[in-house]
């Protein structure tokens, strides 16, 4: 059986777009620690990264941190994926 890490540039690419499916409202910490898979530690270092290219806001509403996307954040996200859909098409993995 073959295991299969994700690199950094899959991470930020599974941020992102769980980011943007949660649309405008945003999504709050602990759903994107679930639905990324991350460590809190990992996922702070991730979100760190992103706010300072300006792909993602993090917000507080009632206590709770809320990440956003950001229009670039979804620009990166749009890019990457047509990047990703290229890739596999010649045989490539990410």
């Amino acid at each position: 059986m073959v295991i299969s890490y994700r690199n950094s540039v899959k991470i930020v690419g599974d941020v992102l777009r769980i980011a943007s499916d949660s649309g405008t409202g945003g999504i709050n910490l602990t759903s994107l620690l679930r639905k990324a898979n991350l460590s809190y530690d990992r996922l702070v270092k991730v979100s760190t990264t992103l706010m300072q290219a300006g792909l993602i806001n993090e917000q507080t509403l009632e206590g709770q941190r809320i990440y956003v996307i950001t229009s670039k954040g979804r620009e990166y996200l749009q890019r990457y994926q047509q990047f990703a859909e290229m890739a596999d098409s010649f045989g490539l993995k990410l």
